[in-house]
């Protein structure tokens, strides 16, 4: 799993949400959400950083991780 997947679920699951309510309360779909959390590499990074201002963060360039 990325690591962006990893922290939105972990911090999901901290902050005691399933991902319906994640869905609702960030204003993004519930597929949407699932597929994120799935790791799935093709998802729109101006709502992976929806997702993550959820948690007051955001995505920016970097080197990139080899797992």
């Amino acid at each position: 799993m990325n690591p962006i997947a990893e922290y939105i679920k972990e911090n999901r699951k901290k902050a005691g949400l399933t991902q319906e309510e994640f869905a609702i309360r960030s204003g993004l779909g519930l597929r949407f959400v699932r597929e994120l959390e799935q790791g799935k590499e093709t998802v729109r990074m101006d709502k992976v950083n929806v997702a993550l201002a959820m948690f007051n963060m955001q995505a920016v360039p970097g080197r990139r991780v080899n797992s």
